[in-house]
């Protein structure tokens, strides 16, 4: 995975924009950030999970997710080494990330769209 693809990945969810926050690139739907590019340095992205989200999918792939420190890792902000991850688990990631973010219209609209 690099920041390409994860970039790529991130892009692809309903109305995901990138902008810039504390030089680095962000993903934002609704105006709020989802994820971003960069810290703690090159080749790592982040994923605002929810707690429970974030101990799964370090429980599932420890090489390849951290907690951020400080308060925002403990409510659930997730570090991907995005050298250490496969495609399917970040699309994952971003997935939730994007869920937990994106306006409640817009998730709705997403879920009447999908195929039952």
């Amino acid at each position: 995975m690099t920041p390409a693809d994860f970039r790529k990945l991130a892009l692809q969810l309903p109305e995901a924009v990138e902008s810039a926050h504390m030089n680095h690139p962000d993903f934002r739907v609704g105006g709020r950030i989802f994820a971003s590019l960069g810290p703690p340095r090159s080749g790592w992205g982040m994923v605002k999970l929810t707690p429970q989200q974030q101990q799964s999918f370090i429980r599932s792939s420890p090489e390849a997710f951290a907690p951020c420190q400080g308060a925002w890792g403990r409510r659930g902000a997730t570090h991907v080494r995005l050298a250490a991850a496969g495609r399917a688990v970040v699309r994952d990631a971003l997935t939730a990330a994007w869920l937990n973010t994106a306006p409640k219209r817009l998730i709705e609209a997403q879920t009447r769209s999908e195929p039952s």
